[in-house]
């Protein structure tokens, strides 16, 4: 059987009862963690804008675009509330993917789910599925795919998006394998837009194709249904030649689940992943040696083949920039004692003491076989001093990462943090009850109405 349909079979005939509710709460958390991310991007220009277009397109109301009196049809409201969700980059990722997996898949499940008044637990199911073939797949393309310019977040992602837009409007194994071929058609997303708005853009346009994708299929649309086998469909085109075969990747559906092994990382800073354990690092440098910054000669970060690949900016001008740069994450880390939203605005970014400590990170490759990412691998940091000499580690976990979780409480006042910009205390508070409480609603718009502040 071609691996598109064995792939299709397993996201459409999967049953609720065969997902662990271990996975299902799991699921929950990073639809916690996506909404508040996105709530708390719901003010950024990028989302302004993104909530203007929807407005002036005027489709019918279907969907919540979350945080604002405004709905329109389901493949506009994922592409709003996409774009919200990376607005910050604070939103989770994961290494089969090598990028974010719930900034699209939370948004087309949601919005998807509205349509259909389904419950909460069959959108969680339906992200649990796309989530596996979000990590199938990109385990299958390689790290080649991603070097090559491709920003798999959105190019993974819509395929994962399609597949969750599928499983909660029943399309058969044979419409969502036609659903692929058309989303197929429709990737893209560079790396080098790392740093602009159109990286949010990505996820928005991923989780909005993943939709048009499967209502067109379910409606009688034609694509390549067996996009994922054939010469010339995805594989071929986009697979960066050092991936293993997605035959031995399809065998492994479910076993592990993604959510588990390799897990969901959930951010504890609001910037590109790749920047967190070097981060986590000079804070444990900092705590263990009382180091002051005004005695700081350098900050030495060696980064492994790859590791700092999404780093590309190394004098960012803007917070945007910024969230792609070392050299001003761990600038503002040692200066401030920590990374949050307000660290990475312009003004931020253009403090002289900022400036001035930025000159002094420098970036080394360590030398090792394979490729590596922000969420693979290790980073060594060094902080040398005036008169006290070089203190040193290796970081080989990542935070936020099973190997170093935030507690529930961490999680908690992340939401909070988020949340609380967008809405009052009492509005925010009813609508985690309803996130965590997801499993057991009768209708998901419970969620999608609660994001919106009350009068």
């Amino acid at each position: 059987m071609m691996l598109t349909r064995r792939l299709a079979e397993f996201v459409i005939e999967t049953s609720k009862q065969d997902i662990p509710g271990a996975v299902l709460d799991a699921a929950r958390n990073a639809f916690i963690d996506t909404v508040g991310c996105a709530l708390a991007g719901v003010s950024e220009p990028v989302s302004e804008l993104a909530a203007r277009w929807v407005d002036e397109t005027g489709a019918r109301p279907q969907a919540t675009v979350w945080g604002r009196r405004l709905s329109s049809s389901p493949a506009e409201a994922a592409f709003a509330n996409g774009i919200a969700s990376h607005a910050l980059d604070f939103d989770d990722a994961m290494p089969t993917l090598r990028g974010h997996p719930s900034t699209t898949l939370v948004p087309a499940a949601l919005a998807a789910g509205e349509v259909v008044a389904a419950a909460g637990e069959s959108v969680l199911a339906a992200y649990v599925l796309g989530l596996e073939v979000a990590g199938k797949l990109g385990s299958a393309v390689g790290d080649g795919h991603y070097f090559r310019g491709w920003h798999t977040t959105a190019t993974i992602g819509m395929l994962a998006s399609t597949a969750a837009a599928a499983r909660l409007w029943k399309l058969t194994p044979a419409e969502l394998c036609t659903a692929w071929g058309l989303a197929a058609s429709q990737v893209s997303g560079l790396v080098r837009n790392f740093g602009s708005m159109a990286k949010p853009f990505h996820a928005g346009h991923a989780a909005r194709a993943g939709i048009l994708s499967a209502w067109m299929a379910k409606r009688g649309f034609t694509a390549e249904p067996a996009v994922f086998d054939v010469p010339g469909g995805f594989m071929s085109t986009y697979g960066g030649g050092d991936g293993p075969p997605l035959e031995e990747c399809v065998a492994r559906l479910g076993q592990p689940w993604e959510i588990f092994e390799p897990g969901v990382f959930v951010k504890r800073w609001p910037c590109c992943y790749a920047n967190h354990r070097p981060v986590g690092g000079i804070l444990r440098l900092v705590a263990e040696h009382g180091i002051r910054v005004e005695e700081i000669e350098a900050v030495e970060v060696g980064f492994l083949p790859g590791g700092d690949g999404a780093l590309v900016s190394t004098d960012p001008q803007t917070g945007l920039e910024a969230k792609f740069s070392i050299e001003y994450s761990a600038a503002a880390v040692l200066l401030d004692g920590d990374l949050t939203l307000a660290t990475f605005t312009d003004p931020m970014v253009r403090r002289p003491q900022a400036r001035a400590l930025m000159a002094r990170v420098r970036r080394h490759r360590l030398e090792a076989e394979g490729t590596y990412s922000g969420l693979k691998g290790y980073t060594d940091v060094a902080i040398v001093t005036a008169g006290r000499g070089r203190f040193a580690l290796r970081v080989d976990k990542t935070p936020g990462s099973p190997a170093w979780p935030l507690t529930d409480a961490e999680r908690e006042r992340k939401f909070i943090g988020c949340a609380a910009l967008a809405l009052d205390d009492a509005s925010l508070r009813r609508l985690l009850d309803r996130l965590v409480d997801m499993r057991a609603l009768p209708d998901v718009h419970a969620v999608t109405q609660a994001t919106v502040r009350r009068e």
